[in-house]
């Protein structure tokens, strides 16, 4: 069984669900797991986990994302995308400085509230469920972040606009489009979405669903899959010895004296650590409790 996180490169038409369907017959095997969907129609960066990997899907949902979008001036649909049904069109006078003023304002912290077609639940039903049903419900404004909105360029029409968009988790894009469509007072709409970065997973570096199979038949897919500590990389490794292992294995509570820290230092209070075995085998984060002077396990990969 593979273990571990590989970077997929999620084609147009197909959805997030399509392509861990597809991965498992790839790769024979039935533990996966993505880590945040994207559009049916939009492209790029799909982080996929794999095996004891699927332990990090929900870390790696909060990572900040890097979008690249169309946003379309003077068209205002369902979807807020121009896969839907148009509910108005306006005459666009907008120039390059107001739209970059205008684009500067959602700088930061920004309440969005989710569009109705969206997998987001209410009462148990997702809303794009009841869009479908013709109902609107009342849907609370979401704080997000958008830590960066570069204006990559107007074409000649007037109403195609390029833009480069760094967020943090739970953000819509086609919302922020309609959004900055209504500050403009023409409207918007999203034509087109490439998700170009998900934490440290690069669009340069992503596969395509044919590429993984060409290395899986060819055996060189091992060294494309990235290690599950390798997402831990920003924290410190401790390593227990042999006589502590089974403490590890089942998640106990490790004594100061039990671990060997890489670093030669003390530790913090409320520090996180890689942590492995005797053996070197990587196991679990644990976080540290200076107070008490242990180790508590805070997830397990074995």
């Amino acid at each position: 069984m593979y273990n571990g996180i590989i970077n997929i490169y999620k084609e147009a038409g197909f959805t997030s669900h399509d392509v861990v369907a597809k991965l498992r017959g790839i790769l024979k095997q039935k533990k996966i797991g993505h880590t945040g969907t994207l559009d049916p129609e939009a492209v790029g960066v799909l982080p996929v986990c794999l095996g004891k990997g699927t332990k990090v899907c929900d870390l790696l949902t909060d990572k900040d994302k890097v979008y690249e979008t169309v946003m379309r001036l003077g068209v205002v649909t369902d979807t807020q995308d121009m896969t839907g049904n148009v509910l108005r069109e306006s005459p666009v006078h907008v120039t390059r400085e107001e739209l970059e003023a205008v684009m500067h304002q959602f700088l930061g912290d920004y309440d969005q509230i989710p569009p109705m077609y969206s997998a987001l639940k209410v009462q148990g039903k997702k809303l794009y469920e009841l869009a479908r049903e013709g109902r609107v419900v009342e849907r609370k404004p979401r704080r997000v972040q958008i830590l960066g909105l570069e204006l990559l360029g107007l074409e000649e029409d007037g109403i195609h606009v390029h833009m480069r968009v760094h967020c943090s988790k739970g953000t819509y894009i086609r919302t922020l489009c309609h959004d900055i469509g209504e500050r403009l007072g023409c409207g918007a709409a999203m034509e087109k979405l490439i998700r170009t970065r998900v934490g440290v997973f690069k669009i340069e570096d992503a596969l395509t669903l044919a590429q993984v199979e060409d290395c899986v038949q060819n055996q060189q897919i091992d060294h494309l899959i990235r290690s599950i500590d390798s997402m831990f990389s920003m924290w410190p490794a401790g390593r227990t010895g042999a006589a502590v292992d089974r403490l590890l294995y089942n998640g106990n509570m490790l004594y100061r004296k039990d671990m060997v820290l890489e670093e030669k230092r003390e530790p913090e209070s409320g520090e996180k650590f890689r942590v492995y075995d005797s053996q070197g085998q990587f196991c679990a984060v644990y976080v540290y409790d200076g107070r008490h002077r242990m180790f508590k396990n805070e997830k397990m990969f074995v």
